[in-house]
């Protein structure tokens, strides 16, 4: 090394912007959106040019490339938990806590992992969960998705609040679907959404029950990056409607999503301000109950699946009501803050049901290796929700398809591994657990 090159190094402007440097890094890597996702890229810093499609390895690869797509305040709505964000880094956090024993070796050409889900055939119990908002990804929305899951063999489940149209949605693929629903207090209005539902060709209807009390504190920091003060009691610039957002998803439209009575609206994304009280307390949702859902059961005609389950009693209830199915979530981080990840709470919620009924889990699945653990304690299926919205924000449909196919194939050899040829034999000898 020459003389001006070891005079830098030890000079004070290297020193400085060493420094610099460090404080920058430390602020990222404290940053809600990293540590939300505590995924090991982040963003495209450390590449020199942007991977392609068919660079896509996992995942991971697609976030970059949908952020890259989107405009902060949406994406940021997609990424975004409760409050501090406990919950959200907790669910990725206790996939850490479990891990998958070596088995007799298996030819992953060989392993079969096909199932059936409430009457509908799967190559791989994975499915697209619930997410509203998707024309904020794709100008081709829902319909993007719906291709892009039915490419992949797979189902889609529609949340209430679309981009684009049911109708369309259901003319733009052959693939199965299933149809989440947000309970509205307007039981003439309930019905009417659910016949529709069915009319199109729905062959479930999700009812999602966890969203209760949430308050999105990224999207209050995003506002305020606009530079505009909101007015006390006010709408905010760019405010957008409140509305049913489901499993890791944006901001809803159609019907039933529109501000409740009494509430404005602040930052963009959906943080919603009851007019008369200005700590942000609701009471959107805390009204549902079991009268009003068995009263919607009366017309329909496919099974009912309850989502947001996270204790072993609320389970073993859905299951003395006779519900088809349940879904364990915490909405992916943005139910409640605070509370357990569903990985955890998982065995205790499967031993009560006994096998009486299929138990579905969400909520911070990125990896096949992930659905494998969840499959070894005791789940039917996993749905995933922010990661396939990755996929349709960064390649639209083709993208869903891909990210879907490699989850699908981590999944293939995670089972290879532990020495498991097809959903049968996955059980909890092929896992080790560590929950803390």
């Amino acid at each position: 090394m020459g003389t001006i090159e070891n005079r830098w190094r030890s000079s004070m402007s290297r020193r400085n912007a060493l420094a610099s440097l460090a404080t920058m890094f430390a602020g990222l890597a404290g940053s809600p959106r990293l540590r939300g996702q505590q995924d090991p890229h982040g963003d495209l810093r450390g590449h020199k040019r942007i991977p392609g499609f068919d660079e896509m390895m996992s995942a991971f690869d697609f976030e970059p490339i949908c952020y890259a797509n989107m405009t902060l305040e949406r994406f940021d709505y997609m990424a975004h938990g409760d409050g501090s964000e406990w919950t959200l880094r907790r669910n990725r956090q206790a996939f850490d806590w479990v891990d998958i024993l070596p088995g007799k070796a298996v030819d992953p050409k060989s392993v079969d992992l096909s199932s059936d889900l409430l009457g509908v055939k799967l190559t791989h119990p994975i499915y697209v969960a619930p997410s509203s908002g998707q024309g904020a990804l794709h100008p081709d929305g829902e319909m993007g998705m719906y291709r892009g899951a039915t490419g992949a063999n797979t189902i889609m489940a529609i949340a209430s609040g679309t981009f684009i149209p049911h109708p369309r949605i259901a003319a733009a693929s052959t693939g199965p679907r299933w149809n989440q629903f947000y309970p509205i207090s307007d039981i003439q209005g309930s019905r009417d959404s659910l016949l529709q539902y069915q009319d199109l060709g729905t062959k479930a209807i999700i009812i999602t029950v966890d969203q209760q009390a949430s308050v999105y504190e990224r999207d209050l920091h995003d506002g305020n990056l606009g530079g505009v003060v909101r007015r006390a009691g006010g709408r905010g610039r760019g405010a957008a409607a409140t509305g049913g957002d489901d499993s890791e998803a944006g901001p809803a439209r159609g019907r039933g999503a529109g501000s409740a009575p009494g509430v404005r609206t602040g930052a963009p994304g959906g943080v919603s301000f009851p007019a008369n009280n200005k700590y942000r307390a609701q009471n959107r949702r805390l009204w549902y109950n079991w009268d009003y859902v068995n009263e919607l059961r009366q017309v329909i005609k496919v099974p009912v699946v309850i989502k947001g389950i996270v204790t072993a009693e609320d389970a073993a209830e859905c299951a003395r009501q006779g519900v088809d199915a349940i879904i364990v979530s915490n909405h992916g981080g943005r139910s409640m803050d605070y509370g357990p990840s569903t990985l955890e709470v998982l065995p205790e919620i499967v031993a009560a049901l006994n096998g009486k009924i299929p138990v579905i889990i969400d909520s911070g699945f990125r990896r096949g290796s992930d659905v494998f653990k969840a499959l070894a304690l005791g789940a039917s299926a996993v749905e995933l929700g922010r990661a396939a919205r990755w996929g349709l924000g960064a390649f639209g449909a083709a993208g869903t398809r891909r990210l879907l196919e490699i989850i699908q194939a981590e999944l293939v050899q995670a089972a290879a591994f532990a020495g498991c040829p097809n959903l049968k034999a996955i059980g909890k000898s092929n896992v080790k657990t560590v929950f803390v």
